[in-house]
């Protein structure tokens, strides 16, 4: 069975993939005439959610009494 924060994290990891997912999807398929700076912006995002979900294992780590090593 899985807390409340543990099914909280696993759903909003799945959300983020999703958004990857859309975002990627729209860069591939939906636009045939994408500028630069639309297809920057969109990379962007990719990023941003990567990062994202980076920070949400690293919160874990820390929560699961690993030592917190961004800092150094």
């Amino acid at each position: 069975m899985l807390t409340y924060q543990s099914f909280f994290q696993h759903e909003l990891l799945k959300l983020i993939d999703q958004e990857i997912e859309r975002v990627k999807d729209s860069l591939v398929h939906g636009h045939s005439a994408l500028d630069y700076p639309s297809y920057k912006h969109n990379v962007g995002i990719i990023q941003g959610l990567l990062r994202a979900k980076s920070l949400c294992d690293e919160a874990e780590s820390i929560a699961n009494g690993a030592e917190h090593e961004r800092g150094k």
